[in-house]
Formats: C-alpha cells, sequence, structure tokens
C-alpha cells in the first residue's frame, strides 16, 4: 500500500476558491510528483505500420493488420463501423448526421443516444445498458477541431459547501476497507494497484474508487469477451501504477471537483455551461500553456505510437496530456504513464489519441467522480467514511438541462443487441465489396 502526500490546501468545509475559465487553471493541485516524463512529440499518423486499407464503391472501407487480421470495417450505407481489438474485443458504433448513435462493446456497456435541445444548445441523452442495469446521462455536444464531441454534463449538482468538503483536507485522515482483498480481479490486478493506507481527502478516496472500478470493469469484460491483453509482467515489488502517478492523478481530481463546482455555481445563476471550459478544449489550452493533465482509460482502445507500432490501452490505464496538438489536428500525442503490461502499450511510450477518444476519456472520469460523490454522501459516516459537517447541506438540485432531456430508451437494450447482430451481416458483405477486382487498396 501507499501514503498519498498532503496537499496544501484551505480548511475542510471551505470552498474552492477559484473557477475555470477556458484555457485558465483553477485550484491548487497539491504536493506535486517527481516522476519525469518526456515531451511528446508532433502528432504522427494514427494509423499503424503494415495496415492496408481497402475501399469499395460505396465508400465502405476494410482495414487490415500486418497479419491479414481487419482492424476496422466501415459500412458506409448503415452508418456502422466495427473495430476488431488486439485484445479481441468488437466494437460496433452506428451513428447518422443528426448524431443518434448506438454503440454495443461485449463485455461492456453500451448505449444509445439521442440528441435533444436546450436554450439552443445542443444535448444528448445516452442510455447505458450494462449487465442488466439500465441508466441515463446527459452531454453537451461541441464542435472542435473538425470532431464533434459529447461532453459529460453531471445530472445533479451539490451545493458549494458540499463540493469545498469533498476538495478540501478532512479533519483528520481516515482508515477505509474497500473489502476487495479476496475478489478475483485484485488477484489479477495487484500486481499494478493498490489502495491507499489512509485518506486525507475525498480526492484521494475517489482516485482508488476510480481505478479499483475500471479494473473490475476490465476482469468482467475479460472473463465476457474473451479479451485477452498477453501475460502480466513478472514483477516483483510495488505496484505499477507508483504513488507519484496517483498523486497526479488525485491532482486531477481536485481539478475537476472544482470545474463542477464552478457549474453548479452556474447552473444555479441560470447561466449555461461553456463547453470549452468543461470539455478538453480548455485541458488543450492548459498543455500549450506547459500545464499537464492527466487522463484514466475507462474502456479498451487500440492506438498508435510515434514509431507507428499498433499497442492497446484498457481500464485503469493512465494517460500525461503534455503539449497541445496543432490547430488542425484530430488527434493529440499522449505519455504512457502506467499500463498492465502485456500487449498494452508501454510505460513512457508515447500515444497517438483521436479528440473524441481523449473527451471520451474525460468523460470517464467525470462520470467515476460522480459516481464516487453520491457513494460519500450517501455512506458518510458509515464504513470509515467521515460524517460531513452538520453546516454542509446534502440536497442535490437537478441540471436544468437533465431535467428537460427525454426519458431512458425503453428499447435500448434490444437496439443495442440487434446492432451487435447487423454487423456480423455488414462484416461479410463490406469485406466481399471491399476485395472486389477494380477497387482501390492503400
Amino acid at each position: 500500500m501507499n501514503r498519498p502526500g498532503q496537499p496544501s490546501v484551505n480548511r475542510p468545509g471551505g470552498q474552492p476558491s477559484t473557477t475555470y475559465r477556458p484555457g485558465g487553471n483553477a485550484g491548487g493541485t497539491g504536493a506535486r510528483p517527481s516522476t519525469q516524463i518526456a515531451r511528446p512529440a508532433t502528432p504522427r499518423p494514427t494509423v499503424a505500420r503494415g495496415t492496408t486499407e481497402r475501399h469499395a464503391a460505396s465508400g465502405s472501407t476494410v482495414r487490415t493488420r500486418a497479419n491479414g487480421k481487419p482492424s476496422e470495417i466501415h459500412d458506409a450505407k448503415r452508418g456502422m463501423t466495427v473495430n476488431h481489438g488486439l485484445n479481441g474485443g468488437r466494437r460496433v458504433s452506428v451513428e447518422d448526421r443528426s448524431h443518434n448513435r448506438t454503440v454495443y462493446q461485449k463485455g461492456r456497456a453500451g448505449y444509445v443516444q439521442h440528441p435533444y435541445s436546450y436554450r439552443g444548445h445542443e444535448y444528448a441523452q445516452r442510455t447505458y445498458v450494462s449487465h442488466g442495469r439500465v441508466y441515463s446521462r446527459s452531454y453537451m455536444g461541441y464542435p472542435y477541431h473538425g470532431a464533434y464531441l459529447s461532453i459529460y454534463s453531471p445530472g445533479v449538482f451539490y451545493s458549494p459547501y458540499f463540493y469545498g468538503w469533498a476538495y478540501n483536507p478532512w479533519a483528520s485522515p481516515i482508515m477505509f476497507g474497500w473489502g476487495f482483498a479476496g475478489s478475483p480481479w485484485y488477484g489479477q490486478y495487484g500486481y499494478y494497484f493498490s489502495p491507499y493506507d489512509s485518506y486525507p481527502s475525498a480526492s484521494y478516496w475517489l482516485t482508488d474508487y476510480m481505478i479499483s472500478s475500471d479494473l473490475q470493469a476490465d476482469y468482467a469484460a475479460h472473463m465476457e469477451a474473451g479479451e485477452n491483453d498477453g501475460e502480466a509482467p513478472a514483477v516483483a515489488g510495488p505496484p505499477l501504477l507508483t504513488p507519484d502517478v496517483k498523486q497526479m492523478i488525485a491532482d486531477e481530481v481536485r481539478q475537476e471537483l472544482a470545474l463542477e463546482n464552478n457549474e453548479a455555481t452556474q447552473a444555479s445563476h441560470q447561466q449555461d455551461v461553456d463547453p470549452g471550459s468543461s470539455g478538453i478544449d480548455r485541458l488543450m489550452s492548459d498543455a500549450a500553456k506547459g500545464k499537464t493533465h492527466v487522463f484514466v482509460v475507462g474502456t479498451a482502445l487500440d492506438v498508435v505510437d510515434t514509431s507507428q507500432t499498433e499497442c492497446s490501452l484498457s481500464d485503469g490505464d493512465v494517460l500525461a496530456l503534455q503539449s497541445a496538438p496543432p490547430a488542425d489536428a484530430q488527434a493529440v500525442n499522449l505519455v504512457v504513464l502506467a499500463s498492465k503490461g502485456g500487449q498494452e502499450c508501454q510505460k513512457q511510450d508515447t500515444v497517438s489519441i483521436p479528440l473524441a477518444d481523449l473527451q471520451e476519456m474525460q468523460n470517464h472520469m467525470r462520470e467515476s467522480i460522480d459516481q464516487g460523490l453520491q457513494e460519500l454522501q450517501a455512506k458518510q459516516g458509515k464504513g470509515g467514511l467521515p460524517k460531513m459537517p452538520s453546516t454542509v447541506p446534502t440536497t442535490q438540485a437537478p441540471a436544468p438541462y437533465a431535467a428537460i432531456a427525454p426519458p431512458p430508451d425503453p428499447n435500448a437494450a434490444t437496439e443495442i443487441q440487434q446492432q451487435s447482430q447487423q454487423a456480423d451481416q455488414a462484416e461479410q458483405e463490406v469485406t466481399a465489396e471491399a476485395t472486389q477486382p477494380g477497387n482501390t487498396q492503400q
């Protein structure tokens, strides 16, 4: 186990004293880690070396790896893209021009997305289906660098005093037993992650909450979908997810808490939330000024490093954004701070991440933080968690854009499963069409 550093911030119960502005900064970041990271180079092509791409007359494409196995199949008629991961997983995504979207990923949460409008801004309601559980979340649409991003928008906000309680140090550090020591997923990933010995503030507890939840999800996906990241490294000693990197995650969590506090204040004054501040636009602006941000990966993703070698990332891996890409780039280079070995990208690799995927990583972190905040509020004073001061309100205020969102799609589970079945037919048809004589190959 490891012990967190003690951040130097205001007294418990105070409020984050700063607000986010596009390209700005928010709050202190606590003790600074000593990890030294190589600066990434200018973003390289996101296609792996040895890739072959065949184009059909219909506009459909088939992309294969150097070993001849398919990596991506795009069906132009259906608007469907099928990705085959290095780890054996498959992801199916269908999207139309109105940003209606259906995503299927075996062993992981799938969703159906439908757009709606709030005060002239485009939002989307996603209905997620994960192992029988159905839930919904709101996202704000935002065109950025030629990509269309979906930025997570909290469904409820807390009082500024609650965010202050979560942002600042608690009255005294707590000991907390997670209860997962005997769990199969922890037996699998104990070489990678270990929880803190104690928690001086919510940001450290939320860090362990997020990482442990990610690793549980990764393990479940491997069991259900037959994913395989290769052999775990034969290592002895401390976990691969080092205290320095965990400190960077905890610092990022605190900044996201300050961001959400600012959004809550805007919503309470009937002001529109600025997507440039809430999404990766702000993080890019910070990176251009030399400020590092970290991301925790929330799903399986294949990427390409600067040598154009393909490698995989999965839930719980950690990346650092240190420099902004050119204005016309649709991908950005990040440095791998921690990964689980095998065929995953190696620590210190520089990898290219498409902007939409990077936004989903930030979404994942914010969603995980909000789930953790709900746990902290609901279970405060129980199981070792600290009790909030009596002056901290426990009420929640629905976000105005979420209050008018359409209800969860009652047919989401069926629609997601249907897309999986249609993907089988689409792969066969597109592969046959793209390999016909006369079609172009790159």
